[in-house]
């Protein structure tokens, strides 16, 4: 029951970012760091990547299917970690402190957390909670 209930509200989650990517790109291109090609196009194909990741989730038909999903969020939350750590750098250099330490620290122990919740929601892995043969 927990499983599904945080798989709709993981699936949720990158819905509307997803949708944000999409709708108003400049947040985005603003953390983007420099050495990213294609900025504008990279940002609106990373919306796509996590709408897709959100219905693959959710959809009742393909267990397959979900788990691809899921190893495809992961695997997008591993590739967005250095626009992460950019907008933690550049914000942080600013004389007012930007959005601060306790915006950013969550931030960064978020990602993996997201990686692993993706992976585990989607029944890629068990793990911590699988059993464990004798």
């Amino acid at each position: 029951m927990i499983r599904i209930a945080l798989c709709w509200l993981l699936a949720a989650f990158y819905a509307l970012a997803g949708y944000a990517h999409i709708a108003d790109p400049e947040p985005f291109l603003a953390i983007m760091p420099d050495w990213v090609p294609a900025p504008g196009a990279v940002v609106l194909w990373t919306g796509i990547a996590e709408l897709l990741g959100a219905a693959a989730l959710v959809q009742p038909w393909s267990v397959n299917l979900r788990k691809a999903g899921a190893i495809g969020l992961a695997l997008y939350a591993v590739c967005v970690f250095p626009a992460n750590i950019n907008h933690f750098a550049m914000d942080m250099a600013r004389d007012s402190g930007g959005l601060g330490l306790a915006y950013h620290v969550p931030r960064m122990i978020a990602q993996p957390v997201l990686v692993w919740l993706a992976l585990w929601v989607g029944g890629v892995t068990d793990w911590p909670w699988r059993r464990r043969s004798a």
